[in-house]
């Protein structure tokens, strides 16, 4: 799973210090951690606060400090999940007013960041969205986030999922129809998930797998907007 955290303290040490311990708990937990450290709460703010889920906040800071700066992100309809770090416990109310996940003194006890970065991380999972196939008169049940993509042929469609291959009759369009939000038909004969592509080019995308499928000229257009929608509507990276 992805976790995008940012670390926001006018201390290098202390920001980097942070930065390590999150980077041992991403790599001991299984989770691709992608780590940004801001030395201020007005560079937070500029790069975007929607491209993160999990922000360690120190408090005291020059210009805006960290109760300031949650309080902006609340009242901006941000929900990514706040833990306040610093050397002095008399902003502790004000932490909960802005629901932060939690507050941690200096000088952080790593075994405490790694508990309450859990806690983060578990209210990020979300159940995946299940589509059912049936498959010679069989319904399967399968996650769409396995799919890759669909191939259409004369009567049937080759559903590539990340284990296996399912044959089925059904035209594409209603397997278009099925999968909803998150595909889109790149070919006239192919469909292809969004979380599984790497690039696209003016003749071609490329899935993560390294695997090309051809890229329609009409369909061009539709495929570049839907593919920079996805990632910027689920902040799954920079683009």
């Amino acid at each position: 799973m992805l976790c995008r955290i940012a670390i926001t303290d006018d201390s290098p040490t202390d920001a980097a210090y942070l930065s390590s311990v999150v980077t041992d708990w991403a790599a001991e937990n299984g989770f691709q951690a992608e780590i940004s450290v801001f030395p201020s709460a007005e560079a937070f703010l500029f790069t975007g606060a929607g491209a993160f889920d999990i922000l360690l906040l120190d408090i005291e800071m020059g210009g805006m400090n960290g109760v300031e700066l949650a309080r902006a992100l609340r009242a901006d309809g941000q929900d990514l999940r706040i833990i306040f770090i610093t050397g002095y416990p008399d902003f502790m109310s004000e932490g909960y007013e802005v629901s932060a996940l939690h507050y941690l003194m200096k000088p952080v006890n790593p075994e405490k960041l790694c508990t309450v970065l859990d806690r983060a991380a578990e209210g990020l999972k979300k159940p995946s969205r299940m589509v059912v196939l049936t498959v010679d008169g069989t319904a399967v049940r399968i996650p769409a986030e396995d799919i890759l993509y669909v191939e259409a042929f004369s009567h049937t469609l080759a559903v590539v999922t990340t284990s296996r291959t399912y044959e089925l009759r059904m035209q594409l369009a209603a397997m278009e129809e099925l999968l909803g939000e998150g595909f889109v038909r790149c070919h006239r004969s192919y469909l292809v998930g969004l979380h599984a592509l790497a690039q696209i080019t003016k003749s071609e995308v490329t899935l993560e797998s390294g695997q090309k499928l051809p890229l329609s000229r009409n369909a061009a257009p539709a495929v570049h907007r839907a593919f920079v929608s996805y990632y910027r509507r689920d902040n799954r990276e920079t683009l």
